[in-house]
């Protein structure tokens, strides 16, 4: 169970860092509408700037801590948790949207990952 555990944390935590901190100016298949970059796509949902930095403040902080959660402990859930919303509010936006199904599948993947970190913790 550790084991699964542990391929979770690191596994959503790589994913998280990698779109917000490595990939945020990169064109993927999966942005909203016409979108090329993150900031792009929330625009294309509506959304103002400021939230496009809380959203990414609050996904690196919460990725950070699931990662951390190796050694820090209390930290593991709540951060799921916070990720759990905003995977949540992905999906919502692309369905305002109206992406094809194909461009959620990152969202619902890791919805998904941070559902069965929650179940196994």
């Amino acid at each position: 169970m550790e084991i699964i555990v542990a391929f979770l944390q690191v596994t959503i935590s790589v994913g998280i860092l990698n779109v917000w901190l490595v990939r945020r100016q990169r064109s993927t298949p999966y942005r909203g509408g016409i979108a090329i970059n993150l900031k792009e796509e929330f625009a294309t949902y509506g959304l103002p700037d400021w939230f496009f930095y809380l959203v990414g403040f609050s996904k690196v902080i919460s990725a950070v801590l699931i990662f951390a959660s190796f050694w820090v402990s209390g930290v593991l859930l709540p951060a799921t948790y916070v990720l759990i919303a905003l995977m949540l509010g992905a999906l919502a936006m692309h369905i305002k949207v109206k992406d094809p199904f194909s461009k959620s599948i990152p969202a619902i993947t890791m919805l998904s990952l941070c559902l069965l970190l929650v179940f196994f913790s």
